[in-house]
């Protein structure tokens, strides 16, 4: 049976429920996803001066074919848009500046150290975001960056933030649609603090110097990231989700929630209700965590579908800035990115076909019996019809058809590195 025979079968199904799948693709197709570029290289970057991974993060397996500059990378991820249905946007760090062979310290970077991204989003139609880097970094290596006791030190991330951010303004005003700067630091301690209070009060200082420095938020948003723990701040971390909820309210920024930066019993699902009530946006880096914040590549497991059914259910597809996080080097790095971001996907779509004004209503009805046998019967409705569908009308490989295409693209490119 057709792609197309198959798509008009579920849409009875579906439609019985008062769901017009084709309105929801048609919405569907204007949800981007932020997809971060640094899963092609590990987190390397194009530093002249590079440096070893530090920071708590690090990338395992040594599978054949890493970008290993600018061209390659753009390359790869031109690859991968191609498997991939919609328009979506690609997430960069500072330390992916292009400088011509010119050692360029953090806190020097430029706009025009850009200009090669911004080129090619142009010719892509891609939307960018930013984050600055403060790890892997000499003045990162004890593990305190904008919170360190050195002024000298704090100055300098701080100057990196503040052009970062100026880097975030250009994109925004060259491609016409806002940047994403995102500052994520791993500052925190290995044993049991006797002062928490001080880094803390280091941090909000530092923040504010960065935030002094405006930009216009018609091309750039600011957003604050944190994290629970890290190899090296296990006991202790600044950068709190309290201490970045508290500051984002209080000074209008935007608190994004990484999916691996919460204890294992959290769930960022649970949270996005509790957001959306304070926050007129809120952004996400979504992962998936095995056992801590391990950024393996996203599958559409319980946790996705029921991020993706808060964002639906509560009509914010355009306030959740929806951003991916993950790097796994034991797999096809294209294949990593086109399996993760097409699950995000499919998991907004999923979301979108259920019919989530009814079950409120039973709910508020007190009918759980109701609730519970429609919900539980919809996780065999035939999604995977409509998703095929989606495939073929936005123009990718439907099902499994795209990794004959990586592995094509694997033999002619990747291995030849």
């Amino acid at each position: 049976m057709s792609v197309k025979k198959n798509y008009e079968n579920a849409k009875q199904a579906y439609a019985k429920w008062g769901v017009d799948v084709d309105a929801v693709i048609e919405q569907l197709k204007n949800v981007p996803i932020s997809i971060h570029c640094w899963q092609g290289d590990d987190i390397a970057g194009f530093e002249v001066n590079q440096h070893e991974l530090s920071g708590g993060i690090d990338v395992t397996g040594n599978y054949p074919g890493k970008a290993t500059n600018p061209e390659e990378l753009r390359s790869d991820i031109e690859k991968a848009l191609s498997l991939i249905p919609g328009k979506h946007r690609i997430n960069l760090h500072a330390i992916y500046a292009e400088t011509n062979g010119e050692v360029v310290e953090r806190d020097q970077l430029e706009p025009k150290h850009f200009e090669n991204w911004v080129n090619w989003a142009k010719e892509q139609g891609l939307g960018l975001d930013f984050n600055p880097t403060l790890f892997s970094h000499p003045k990162a290596a004890d593990g305190l960056t904008l919170a360190h006791p050195d002024e000298e030190i704090r100055e300098f991330w701080i100057n990196h933030c503040i052009v970062s951010r100026k880097i975030g303004e250009y994109f925004g005003k060259e491609l016409g649609t806002p940047a994403l700067t995102n500052i994520w630091i791993p500052d925190g301690y290995k044993d049991i603090p006797s002062d928490r209070l001080t880094p803390r009060r280091r941090l909000k200082e530092s923040l504010d110097k960065i935030f002094a420095v405006e930009t216009d938020e018609k091309y750039n948003l600011d957003a604050v990231e944190s994290k629970v723990f890290g190899i090296g701040s296990e006991s202790y971390v600044v950068g709190s989700h309290e201490f970045y909820l508290n500051y984002a309210m209080k000074n209008d920024k935007l608190c994004l929630l990484d999916t691996g930066h919460y204890h294992p019993t959290e769930t960022v699902s649970n949270k996005l209700s509790s957001m959306l009530l304070f926050s007129e946006k809120v952004a996400l880096h979504v992962s998936r965590p095995v056992r801590w914040d391990s950024d393996h590549v996203v599958i559409l497991d319980d946790e996705l579908k029921e991020i993706a059914f808060e964002i639906v259910r509560n009509d914010a597809l355009d306030r959740v800035i929806i951003g991916l996080d993950f790097f796994d080097a034991s797999i096809n790095r294209v294949a990593a990115w086109t399996i993760g971001t097409r699950n995000m996907v499919k998991a907004l779509l999923y979301a979108m076909l259920s019919p989530n004004e009814y079950l409120k209503q039973l709910q508020e009805e007190g009918n759980f019996t109701d609730r519970l046998a429609i919900m539980e019967e919809f996780k065999t409705y035939p999604f995977g019809a409509i998703w095929d569908y989606y495939c073929e009308v936005m123009g990718v490989p439907v099902r499994e058809a795209w990794l004959d295409e990586v592995k094509t693209y694997e033999k002619e490119v990747l291995t030849k590195r």
